[in-house]
């Protein structure tokens, strides 16, 4: 001690003792404390993600399920003439009607000279 108190020595030595105790633990609590904080956040990330996943799914189903409405409400034969019109896979079949109805014409009499 510094200087004399009236308080007995045995009381001053547990309170200083007590004092560096709690200084010594602060490190441990201090790491304690962010060890708990980080894995909260940890956890907190990862149903994050669940909830990211989850609402994915949810948006794809909800994607699929418009695509096959759509597929289901169109006329067959409006489809494949719609189908048709985009690829152009028509043209085949124009040139063969082309052709049809130019054999069908008569040819042009030449005069022999």
């Amino acid at each position: 001690m510094a200087f004399p108190t009236s308080v007995n020595s045995q009381i001053t030595d547990a309170v200083t003792q007590s004092n560096v105790k709690v200084v010594a633990e602060a490190p441990a609590m201090a790491m304690g404390s962010l060890y708990q904080t980080m894995a909260h956040s940890t956890g907190i990330l990862f149903e994050n993600s669940v909830s990211a996943q989850q609402q994915q799914n949810t948006l794809s189903q909800a994607a699929a399920n418009q695509g096959v409405m759509q597929v289901y409400s169109l006329d067959t034969t409006a489809a494949a003439g719609a189908t048709e019109k985009v690829a152009q896979t028509g043209v085949s079949d124009n040139l063969t009607s082309l052709l049809t109805v130019l054999n069908a014409l008569p040819l042009p009499r030449t005069s022999a000279i």
